[in-house]
């Protein structure tokens, strides 16, 4: 299906640059620029974001059509939310996309986080990917391989402050980082780095989840075991999606990072 065009010759907003996969950030619109198909087929229209439609079509290239270099297209995206809002799906769905668009993608997970898969990311609905478990931010960049495009991090909350230095550099050098993670802890305050990553990010998308209690949108994890640590993987067992009204804030953490 082609994509649908404007007055102004550009496609609508819903669509994604073929190129790099993401929104034109500026003008909310991605332009269409013809090229050629092989075995002699007419032109196509594909679209394109207003970092892509002046380069050519081949990736790598030092320097674009207008003979001036050509910049590395990097950039930060925050998924958050409660716990059971759907975060580690929505990351699991924008890697599949990626990998659809035959790019390279790496995917990293806390090594505390081993309550389904310890080298998968698997969310709560049992939809999974591979990933590699690392003990720290730094380990991250260490492994980041030259041909990669998009690197993904689950449950970012549970990284050291690096993680937010860590998301920065790999976007300055061009790669597109995806992280998803709690925006709060379990007596609702913002749950650290989480802050910090989000207000790096080019785009933070906030997903909700069902009250348990009352069914209205929920933004808060609640704690129903008796545990004062703020750092506590666990599931359904341990945890549930809360909203304002019905979500009870209890005890005095014991602050653990």
């Amino acid at each position: 299906m082609r994509p649908s065009r404007t007055t102004h010759g550009s496609v609508r907003s819903n669509a994604r640059c073929t190129h790099v996969d993401v929104y034109d950030v500026h003008t909310r619109f991605l332009h269409a620029s013809r090229v050629t198909r092989r075995a002699g087929r007419s032109n196509a229209l594909r679209s394109r974001c207003t970092f892509c439609l002046p380069r050519a079509s081949v990736r790598g290239l030092s320097r674009d059509v207008r003979g001036l270099p050509a910049r590395p297209v990097g950039s930060v995206e925050v998924i958050t939310g409660s716990m059971f809002s759907g975060k580690t799906e929505e990351l699991i769905r924008r890697i599949k996309r990626a990998i659809l668009a035959r790019q390279r993608v790496q995917a990293f997970k806390p090594r505390i986080d081993n309550r389904y898969d310890a080298q998968r990311i698997v969310s709560h609905e049992a939809v999974s990917v591979e990933a590699v478990a690392v003990n720290s931010s730094a380990s991250i960049e260490e492994r980041v391989l030259d041909d990669t495009e998009v690197i993904a991090i689950d449950e970012a909350q549970f990284f050291d402050k690096g993680i937010v230095e860590v998301c920065d550099r790999l976007a300055s050098r061009g790669f597109r980082v995806i992280a998803a993670g709690l925006d709060q802890d379990y007596l609702g305050r913002p749950f650290p780095p989480m802050p910090d990553l989000m207000a790096i990010a080019e785009e933070v998308t906030k997903v909700h989840a069902v009250c348990a209690v009352c069914g209205h949108a929920a933004s808060r994890s609640q704690r129903l075991i008796a545990e004062s640590t703020t750092v506590l993987v666990g599931g359904s067992e341990s945890y549930e999606a809360r909203c304002r009204a019905c979500f009870e804030a209890r005890d005095v953490p014991r602050t653990v990072y």
